[in-house]
This record gives C-alpha cells, sequence and structure tokens, in this order.
C-alpha cells in the first residue's frame, strides 16, 4: 500500500486587481493518481477558457484568469481527506 499523500506546502493568500491573474499553488508530498479538487466557495473549479488546472509532479496549480469581483473568496485544494485554502 502507497503512503498517504499529505499537503506538504500549502498555498498563500492572494490579493488581485480586477482583470490580472490568480496563480495558486500546492506541493504534495509525492505523485499522486488521486482525485485532487479545486474550489471557489463550494463551487467545484473546472479547466475552461477562464480557469486553468494543471499538474506538474508533485505541484498543482490553479490559475483564475482576468480575475473579477466575483471570484472574490475562499480557495480550496482537496485530495484524500486533506485540504488547504487561501
Amino acid at each position: 500500500k502507497e503512503p498517504e499523500v499529505t499537503i506538504v506546502e500549502k498555498m498563500k493568500d492572494l490579493t488581485a486587481q480586477e482583470g490580472e491573474d490568480a496563480v495558486f499553488e500546492c506541493k504534495l508530498s509525492r505523485e499522486t493518481r488521486e482525485e485532487s479538487q479545486w474550489f471557489l466557495g463550494d463551487l467545484r473549479l473546472q479547466s475552461n477558457e477562464l480557469t486553468e488546472i494543471r499538474v506538474q509532479g508533485n505541484v498543482h496549480t490553479l490559475v483564475l484568469r482576468k480575475v473579477t469581483p466575483e471570484d472574490d473568496g475562499t480557495i480550496s485544494f482537496r485530495v484524500g481527506q486533506h485540504e488547504a485554502s487561501a
């Protein structure tokens, strides 16, 4: 059995001006096939023209492009039983 994946570097709080991109990163203890999820409040985020979700090794990144006042709120990242918020 593989060891449990944990979040070793949590994302940082960030302030972005309207029209800027906001970038959030979480670093995990190791690469995993376990599903990870990003949320804005209770809304699960998916990749589209304004939201980019990428994984490079054990680093998970969320990019919110051209933020608006509606993007204000808590961003959460979940993997397994672990969660980080900013």
